[in-house]
């Protein structure tokens, strides 16, 4: 049975999109991770990719498109927010050794949050808020796509150290 992608509500498309590029980080970081890259340069990514990415991309979905339902679903999402900032708080902390494993988890924990968002919260957020709610949501939520010009391509399989 073939999957026919997710129609998104065109107010919080955007924030789809953003998801995809989440996925796209797991990609990488999976893919470093197999070449048997130095952790320190997947950091240095890791690094980039929250200050520029994950961190704004959670502020909008705390304060604009949750803001409107405070429920469980909604909850659960702000919770796994929180895990992943920790989870990264704990990979500077980690010893060398130990590096490697906590990115798997963070790349493990990414792709599964986004995967809740997706198939469970979003289609529950499209279905308890108004239409005035969701273009609300739509004229604050900012649609500049997120341009990852990362110049380590750790993830392709390189010899460069």
């Amino acid at each position: 049975m073939e999957k026919k992608p997710i129609k998104r509500n065109e107010n919080i498309a955007k924030l789809s999109r953003d998801h995809h590029a989440s996925l796209m980080f797991c990609w990488k970081l999976r893919h470093g991770i197999k070449f048997q890259i130095d952790p320190a340069r997947m950091i240095n990514y890791v690094d980039y990719f929250t200050a520029n990415h994950l961190e704004p991309h959670f502020k909008e979905e705390e304060e604009i498109l949750f803001a409107p339902l405070q429920d469980a679903k909604v909850q659960r999402a702000i919770d796994e927010h929180t895990i992943i900032k920790t989870t990264l708080q704990k990979i500077h902390q980690s010893s060398p050794e130990n590096q490697m494993e906590e990115l798997v988890h963070l790349a493990d924990l990414i792709d599964a949050h986004v995967r809740y968002e997706e198939r469970v919260l979003f289609p529950h957020l499209e279905k308890e808020l108004s239409e005035e709610q969701l273009e609300n949501i739509g004229k604050i939520i900012k649609d500049a796509p997120l341009k990852d010009n990362y110049e380590d391509e750790f993830w392709l399989k390189k010899t460069r150290e």
